[in-house]
């Protein structure tokens, strides 16, 4: 069609017939009337020929309705679930009773520095120095009972193998243990300053890279962090029920996270509607799995003492852990694939919805391999210690493989991967039919 041509105006060109620039051929038709005739003025739509009010409409109104159901009934379940004093945090003393948490730096990793109050102690339980030397370090208190004191403190195993000089310790006193010992033993290396170190770097290089962007997905993660800290974790000791606890914890997580970091729009609707079902199916695959594979998650002391002091189900825990643990790359995944279909559809509006979808399931594709093994890695290297420990023992690799377990950690990265591959053609479905709904810079 050259730029004087007269011919009536006809449908949009087969997709195997487009112009190579989809700007100049909607630039040229703008510049004509219905029948072809020149309009008298050219400009450059910013959407789809086929854009229609009423129909764009349309589809705001009833993706309102659909996210204003799910943020009222996540509302409800709130309002339904919310622990309120009835939680069971902190109601665990950690020390014994008299026993208290202090502060200390270590002033040195043998008893050089705190001659006299080995002397003293060694005295009192009749222990021989040289004994009592190679489970000690010497440690200014810092903070807490002694404050000032420099104290042999009891520290042994692998902590014992990376003290320094100059590094600072949580320390419980029992004064319980003058008797037996030393009234100071380890609990943990204080980690507030390279925690915070990397922090601050993490937060400087998501601003400097992403800007404003970078700033608001921080936001979404401080919001979404504090459902997990206010809510579920409190309602999941309250007694609530797990299953209902995350779901309605993950939903208001996905809510405040994706509206909060990509803001209030089409696109942004449609990955957290992928992302919903995306939580659904993980649900449903997860209570299906746990039962299937009689998976207990009674498979540590961990498990076993929180079983013993909370009326918790531990097989419903599992799955919660599950749907919890995918959540993250789940919303990735969705809010990437909506993405890259608005962005083909910006790059040529006349694309038709299956060419869009086929499009977007081509990017789709890549998404799924990149996140199966990413998945499989990440529970991988969380379940190292414990898959090698399994491997030292005289037992048939499959019998080892299916153990409980290695078998929680197999099934969880399955579950979770089929979630996520589910996940992508729906959300590339979604996208295909909303895009061509809203105008190409619309985000």
């Amino acid at each position: 069609m050259s730029a004087n041509s007269t011919s009536p105006s006809h449908e949009p060109l087969p997709a195997e017939d487009l112009p190579e620039s989809p700007a100049e051929e909607i630039g040229h038709r703008s510049s004509h009337g219905s029948d072809g005739s020149r309009s008298g003025h050219s400009h450059f739509h910013s959407g789809p020929l086929d854009l229609d009010a009423g129909e764009a409409r349309r589809v705001r109104i009833v993706l309102g309705v659909i996210v204003g159901a799910l943020v009222l009934a996540t509302v409800i379940g709130l309002f339904i679930l919310w622990p309120g004093k009835s939680s069971l945090i902190g109601s665990r003393s950690f020390t014994a009773e008299g026993g208290s948490v202090g502060r200390a730096t270590i002033t040195s990793v043998d008893l050089s520095s705190c001659q006299s109050a080995v002397s003293a102690l060694t005295e009192v339980n009749g222990v021989k120095q040289e004994d009592f030397a190679k489970g000690h370090v010497c440690a200014r208190i810092t903070q807490g009972e002694g404050k000032g004191l420099v104290m042999p403190v009891q520290l042994v195993g692998e902590p014992r193998k990376l003290a320094h000089t100059g590094d600072r310790l949580v320390v419980l006193y029992s004064p319980q243990a003058i008797l037996s010992g030393s009234p100071y033993s380890f609990i943990d290396y204080q980690r507030q300053l390279p925690v915070g170190a990397l922090t601050i770097v993490y937060l400087v290089l998501v601003v400097a890279v992403a800007g404003r962007k970078g700033v608001l997905s921080v936001l979404g993660l401080l919001v979404a962090t504090g459902v997990l800290a206010f809510f579920m974790i409190p309602a999941l000791l309250s007694g609530s029920h797990p299953l209902a606890v995350t779901l309605v914890g993950s939903m208001a997580m996905m809510l405040a996270a994706v509206y909060v970091a990509h803001g209030i729009s089409i696109r942004t609707t449609t990955a957290l509607l992928g992302t919903v079902a995306g939580i659904v199916l993980t649900v449903l695959l997860a209570l299906w799995g746990t039962d299937a594979a009689h998976l207990t998650g009674d498979v540590d002391e961990t498990a076993r003492l929180l079983a013993s002091r909370t009326r918790i189900d531990l097989q419903t825990l599992l799955t919660c852990g599950m749907v919890i643990a995918g959540l993250g790359v789940l919303n990735d995944v969705t809010i990437t694939q909506a993405s890259s279909v608005w962005e083909l559809h910006a790059a040529n509006p006349l694309l038709s919805r299956t060419r869009l979808f086929t499009g977007g399931m081509r990017i789709g594709r890549d998404h799924i391999a990149s996140t199966v093994y990413t998945l499989a890695f990440a529970y991988a290297g969380t379940a190292l210690p414990l898959i090698l420990a399994a491997a030292l023992m005289d037992r048939a690799v499959l019998d080892t493989m299916l153990s409980g377990e290695i078998a929680e950690e197999i099934v969880r990265t399955l579950i979770s991967s089929i979630g996520l591959v589910l996940a992508i053609p729906a959300t590339t479905a979604i996208a295909a039919a909303l895009c061509r709904v809203t105008p190409v810079l619309d985000d």
